[in-house]
């Protein structure tokens, strides 16, 4: 699936509707993160589409396809446990741009505090987040993710 990121250039409709859809989002990205910070790998996969793309920064290519999103997080969180580390994601300033297609353009900050092993001092990184987001089955999923790193901006 090939689809647009979100841009910055309109604004967000304001409404009542759009106030539930927001905290619908908001409550997507919290299980999200949640899961991924638990390394429940399989369930962070299902919150994409089976054909999602995710463009990362450190990666050469981007990563295809749910099975491929399970085997590079399960990958990353085997390599922090062996390490002693762990990962919490915040996110914030999210915005939501619904498109007349149904689907959502959402753009955030995401914060990752890197909490490493053998008492070394933690990392804080942080990104700028693009989603598109497909409700299939009655429930959100990422279609499309590109994460960029916030000071390369």
């Amino acid at each position: 699936m090939t689809v647009e990121l979100a841009g910055t250039a309109e604004h967000a409709p304001q409404s009542q509707d759009f106030a539930a859809l927001y905290a619908q989002v908001q409550q997507f990205y919290t299980h999200q993160m949640q899961i991924l910070d638990a390394h429940d790998t399989e369930r962070w996969a299902g919150t994409f589409t089976e054909d999602a793309v995710l463009e990362l920064p450190l990666l050469p290519e981007p990563v295809r396809a749910r099975a491929g999103l399970a085997r590079y997080v399960r990958a990353g969180a085997a390599r922090r446990r062996r390490a002693g580390s762990r990962l919490d994601h915040w996110i914030g300033m999210l915005d939501v741009r619904p498109r007349a297609n149904g689907l959502l353009h959402t753009r955030c900050s995401a914060v990752v505090h890197v909490t490493p092993g053998a008492g070394s001092p933690p990392l804080l990184y942080v990104y700028v987040m693009e989603d598109v987001l497909v409700r299939t089955r009655g429930t959100w999923r990422t279609a499309h993710r590109r994460v960029t790193r916030d000071d390369l901006a």
